[in-house]
């Protein structure tokens, strides 16, 4: 099977340092929907882990939540893209649980959800705490510079990235470095 982790906001979708509360506030980055439906249609089934602490801090409830990803759902299925699950955590950093990332509770439920193991599936986001997280459960880590990371697309990078990270200007580039690289390794002549 073929994997891929994406965080969401700031990611997939325009983040807020507000936090994203509502369906209407819910937007997607310029091509990141095109992006997913473009990796479905390569073969790859595409999970979200997503750091939701305004559910634990009552700035939406679930139900809020929930009206997001459907709208997020029905714009997907729009352009011929999916998701097959999603994963968040609802607490906030001073609860202490192991699934908030950069801690990498929610990959393993991906891995264990999913049946498989997490060495080697690319893992993307825009922040420091995504890639520690997916590095830290086994995943090859990928920065999208969206988001949180915007302003490193003319500059150094963040520091602290876990090593062998691969940074792309946002997550269409990272679909195309995967499809790419999938083909060429699916090209390349088995040893007999």
């Amino acid at each position: 099977m073929k994997l891929v982790i994406l965080d969401r906001d700031g990611t997939i979708n325009i983040d807020s340092d507000d936090y994203v509360k509502s369906p209407e506030e819910w937007l997607p980055l310029p091509g990141a929907l095109e992006a997913i439906a473009r990796l479905n249609h390569a073969g790859w089934r595409v999970v979200i882990a997503s750091n939701q602490s305004g559910l634990g801090r009552g700035l939406f409830d679930v139900a809020a939540l929930n009206a997001m990803h459907a709208k997020m759902h029905k714009l997907l299925a729009a352009v011929g893209g999916r998701v097959d699950a999603i994963f968040y955590c609802p607490h906030g950093p001073e609860e202490s649980c192991s699934c908030r990332k950069p801690l990498p509770g929610l990959f393993e439920q991906i891995g264990a959800r999913f049946g498989v193991p997490l060495k080697g599936v690319p893992a993307t986001g825009d922040s420091l705490r995504d890639l520690q997280a997916g590095a830290a459960a086994g995943c090859e880590p990928h920065l999208v510079l969206t988001g949180k990371s915007a302003r490193h697309r003319n500059g150094p990078p963040p520091e602290g990235l876990p090593a062998g990270t691969v940074l792309h200007h946002d997550l269409a580039a990272f679909a195309e470095f995967l499809i790419e690289r999938s083909a060429a390794l699916q090209a390349e002549p088995k040893a007999s």
